[in-house]
């Protein structure tokens, strides 16, 4: 097992550190203290538009013809070895996200899943056999469609899933044959960095998989409009995605870009089990989760209940340092995102909000947050609050319930708790999100289910085998028999 330091690293391309004397260098912070944990060098667009060339390279000469149980067999050492890292992996999410090591641990477990979910897909490519004699004039003929890699994806990833979220992109993109340049956060590059050293022991081939460490607004746009780049997978906020897109042009692109997700408490659901799910659900890494319940819609029969039920469960909580095991809540990525959110508290509160426990700031730790008497134009309601803030909203009929939950920019996914089953299938199809649950929250994932949004919450799916299909093309092959 090869020794991983990240005190002070660069952008690896060609299986290369790049340093050279026009790189500027920057300190990466804990969140929770301000202490410096690492330092890297930051790329510049020469370095970007290198990291490109070198990915194109190696797809043509090495990667696209890699069989698959070569990239299978890859995919899952790099499995092994990340799974044998647990630790190591999860304090640094800790001191460099400042996520709670106990969630840094389940975000390192689900990211070996990812591994392992694409090793199996990679075996699994296939087309199809179009019967061409369907047509006429089509007899003799036989037609057959077959995919293939698309060649270099650029990967952009978010600050608040470092590693889940960077192999949500990268396993499905070297499962089907692609090559990748990963562009990390810029608050979160030291686990993308250890990342790409795994996949370097693991065997993937020299120069398939090149890290950009550096400023979005220098090599952003370099990733999305070069020529050489076939396809973008971007998370993050919208104003950003859509600025993307709008560059891409004919690029295939794939935007996760966030929500407020509503969930729907029926009087005949389990109060219990959803407010012990709602805890996590709105709380866990400080309410920086894309699926984070955010609005929690609750029967007026069952209100009071409920809501005396949760804040019980939340005062529970405890916050604190993140690699401390009985922290429950750290901090925020910043100080200044935790001012933010504290203004949006206040705004509310000024226009009528309640708050029924939590709402004070101290640096960059917010308490959990839970506002009631709110109003579909308050921002804790009608924007992506990103931070430890519920709100709690009465509702009497399942007609005003769904009018409530769809009065949104948003639909990424949605929690519905209720027994009756004919209700729970009518209500997700009348809800606009790209997933549903029922009697579960809004904030479960799994790493094997198409995941994306619709409205603002973006375009494309999520999950290893339904992101392959757009990390692929379809050709036709014909053969016209003698």
């Amino acid at each position: 097992m090869i020794s991983i330091n990240v005190k002070h690293v660069s952008s690896l391309i060609n299986g290369e550190e790049v340093t050279h004397p026009e790189m500027k260098t920057m300190d990466i912070t804990s969140p929770f203290n301000g202490e410096v944990v690492g330092r890297v060098n930051l790329a510049t667009r020469l370095d970007a538009e290198n990291a490109i060339e070198t990915a194109y390279n190696v797809f043509h000469k090495t990667m696209k013809k890699l069989p698959a149980h070569r990239r299978s067999d890859i995919l899952r050492k790099v499995g092994d070895l990340l799974e044998g890292r647990t630790e190591e992996f999860a304090k640094v999410l800790a001191q460099e996200a400042g996520k709670p090591i106990r969630d840094g641990r389940g975000e390192v477990g689900r990211a070996v899943q990812v591994l392992r979910f694409a090793a199996d897909e990679a075996k699994k490519i296939q087309g199809e056999l179009v019967p061409m004699d369907a047509a006429i004039g089509g007899e003799g003929r036989i037609g057959m469609v077959r995919r293939y890699p698309v060649g270099v994806v650029a990967a952009i990833t978010p600050f608040n899933f470092p590693l889940n979220l960077a192999l949500h992109k990268l396993a499905p993109a070297f499962a089907a044959g692609n090559t990748v340049v990963l562009k990390p956060a810029g608050k979160t590059p030291l686990t993308s960095y250890m990342l790409v050293k795994l996949f370097e022991e693991a065997g993937l081939p020299k120069g398939a998989l090149n890290l950009v460490i550096g400023n979005g607004s220098e090599i952003g746009d370099v990733l999305v409009t070069n020529p050489r780049i076939s396809k973008v997978s971007f998370t993050g906020s919208p104003a950003v995605g859509i600025s993307l897109r709008q560059q891409a042009g004919l690029k295939k692109v794939t935007l996760e870009l966030g929500s407020n997700s509503p969930n729907i408490i029926f009087s005949d659901g389990d109060i219990s089990a959803a407010a012990a799910g709602l805890v996590r659900g709105a709380f866990a890494y400080s309410g920086q989760v894309c699926i984070s319940a955010q609005r929690i819609y609750v029967q007026k029969d069952v209100y009071q209940e409920f809501l005396n039920l949760y804040v019980s469960l939340v005062e529970q909580l405890v916050i604190g340092n993140p690699l401390e095991e009985s922290t429950d809540i750290g901090p925020m990525i910043s100080e200044q995102e935790a001012i933010r959110a504290e203004t949006w508290i206040e705004e509310a509160v000024n226009a009528g909000a309640k708050i029924v426990t939590g709402g004070k700031r101290k640096g960059t730790l917010l308490e959990p947050t839970i506002l009631v008497d709110v109003t579909p134009e308050m921002k804790v309601v009608c924007q992506e609050t990103f931070a430890p803030i519920v709100s709690i909203i009465p509702f009497e009929t399942e007609e005003e319930v769904i009018a409530y939950a769809n009065d949104s920019d948003f639909g990424l996914q949605a929690g519905v708790f209720t027994t009756d089953i004919n209700r729970a299938m009518r209500v997700a199809g009348r809800l606009e999100t790209g997933g549903v649950w029922i009697n579960e929250t809004s904030t479960y994932r799994q790493d094997n289910y198409p995941y994306g949004g619709v409205k603002l919450s973006g375009v494309g799916k999520e999950g290893v085998k339904y992101a392959m299909e757009d990390m692929t093309e379809i050709k036709f092959v014909g053969i016209k028999l003698a």
